[in-house]
């Protein structure tokens, strides 16, 4: 409910790290994209041994994830409205986080938008450094191309490793997949979504 956004959302976190947000310290997983709110607010039921952090940089797509989140049964969630690239190491402690899931990034389709796009060779660079040893990183997409896109930069990186026989699979590739509003959306008009999962590989990043 609205009513619960001063417990759910960190509204300033200037000088703040936010591995401390939580009464209890635990694993901590990040979503990078919360849409409306059905992964962060049900996965982390399942897992309440973890902490998860929604990053969202719509306030309209803030609202729509209060409106699935109750602290009595979300007590393992914060949600903070950011726009996600590279910068986002500033934020964590390094090496903390266990692991990352990216719902559905936009695919920037146009050539000349693809610098946009998240997934970048970059934002690995703070992602491995964000990342604890072994932190896995999951990303789903229904942009074919947009897959083929991640794979490349993935392989190009000497700091993830798939943890799939083919690095992209068909079929959801966690213990308890939750199909968010977009999926179920974009399957209905023909667009199956892609999945891929990595690992992250500890080196000492400069």
């Amino acid at each position: 409910m609205l009513e619960d956004r001063d417990f759910f959302v960190i509204e300033d976190a200037a000088g703040l790290i936010l591995n401390e947000v939580f009464p209890t310290p635990q694993p901590l997983y990040l979503e990078i994209g919360s849409g409306k709110g059905e992964f962060i607010s049900r996965y982390p039921q399942l897992y309440p041994k973890y902490n998860f952090i929604g990053l969202e940089m719509s306030e309209k797509r803030i609202r729509n994830c209060l409106k699935k989140l109750v602290p009595e049964l979300n007590p393992n969630v914060r949600l903070f409205r950011k726009y996600v690239d590279a910068d986002i190491l500033q934020y964590f402690a390094p090496h903390s986080v266990a692991g990352v899931f990216i719902q559905h990034p936009d695919p920037w389709p146009k050539r000349r938008h693809h610098r946009r796009r998240l997934i970048q060779a970059i934002f690995l660079e703070s992602l491995a450094k964000l990342l604890s040893p072994g932190g896995t990183v999951q990303i789903a997409t229904d942009h074919a191309e947009y897959a083929a896109w991640i794979v490349d930069i993935f392989a190009q990186s000497p700091h993830f490793s798939s943890l799939q026989e083919s690095p992209i699979q068909m079929q959801p590739n966690l213990d308890n997949h939750v199909s968010t509003w977009f999926e179920d959306a974009q399957r209905k008009i023909g667009y199956e979504p892609h999945f891929m999962l990595y690992k992250s590989i500890f080196q000492e990043t400069k």
